[in-house]
């Protein structure tokens, strides 16, 4: 996930063209980072002795690890823990764009730094976004105190379902407060009970989209002959996901009923009286808005 925050600010900044941004992701997808990078990024081994572990690699049929330890630069310990750090979503990232040739480690780092100045971001919130965990993620762009905290404890469950159903590699921005919105498509649904929501999928239908085919993707192996409306099955994610965060709530002996979704295939706006907050969202680079709206007030046209 650290890959689609990182990688579109060197796309931005043309440092990358647009095809690489796309083919460094896919190439973190399924791969591991190697042990060598893994050793050097956590200090347990210089880069000069990485290379050599891996020049002897090529020469033996011994795994990176036997080798390190015979060679007394890692312990038994050390190799146990950098099998547990393969999945590192920052340093596939780091692995992808150094094989690519496009830069080496010390150009990466330099243009990190410059990533987190220009995005105003602090060390935790740099550190959260190299974790690649949604969770440590999602609070980096919902720090406004303003926002309730059953508006983030919906965005955090949501945050989740769309890693768990629709794009595990999904990015998002800054969480905004709006008076009113509008959009090409929506999908709707409002709840009611202890408290009144309203929350939609909103954007283009590129945005609706890229929803629904993941959605789709998540419940069928094969999805080369369906057909389906997208923002029928954006509604139908959205009630999931409602009915999870229902759930969830009463755990919490919070009572909340969903009316059932809406569908607006052609422009139309919210506004609100109360909290309107709008979460913008990238789903195969695609962007798609969450829309929140929370303790009633709404009106759609």
């Amino acid at each position: 996930m650290f890959g689609v925050y990182f990688g579109k600010y060197l796309m931005d900044k043309g440092i990358i063209p647009e095809e690489y941004y796309y083919g460094l992701i896919e190439a973190t997808k399924n791969s591991k980072v190697k042990m060598g990078l893994l050793a050097v990024e956590m200090g347990l081994m210089t880069e000069e002795q990485a290379a050599e572990v891996n020049m002897l690699q090529q020469q033996q049929d011994k795994r990176f690890g036997d080798i390190a330890i015979e060679k007394g630069y890692l312990t038994e310990d050390d190799v146990a823990d950098l099998l547990d750090g393969q999945g590192d979503s920052y340093l596939l990232y780091v692995q992808a764009v150094i094989e690519s040739g496009l830069m080496d480690l010390d150009g990466l780092k330099e243009y990190l730094q410059a990533y987190r100045k220009a995005k105003h971001l602090s060390h935790a919130d740099l550190e959260a976004i190299k974790s690649g965990d949604v969770d440590r993620i999602v609070p980096v762009f919902m720090k406004d105190s303003a926002i309730p905290m059953q508006v983030k404890e919906y965005v955090y469950l949501t945050s989740r379902n769309i890693v768990r159903f629709i794009d595990r590699f999904f990015r998002m921005d800054r969480v905004e407060r709006l008076t009113a919105y509008d959009a090409d498509c929506m999908a709707i649904q409002t709840l009611h009970g202890d408290s009144d929501y309203l929350t939609a999928f909103c954007g283009s239908k590129e945005g609706i989209k890229a929803v629904a085919d993941g959605f789709v993707a998540s419940m069928s192996e094969n999805t080369k002959d369906l057909s389906y409306d997208p923002l029928d099955v954006a509604c139908e994610f959205l009630n999931v996901n409602n009915g999870l965060y229902i759930t969830a709530l009463s755990n919490n002996n919070v009572d909340e009923v969903t009316d059932s979704p809406i569908m607006k295939s052609e422009s139309a706006k919210i506004t609100a009286v109360g909290d309107l907050y709008k979460v913008p969202l990238y789903i195969e680079g695609n962007p798609v808005d969450l829309i929140v709206c929370f303790n009633g007030g709404w009106q759609i046209n």
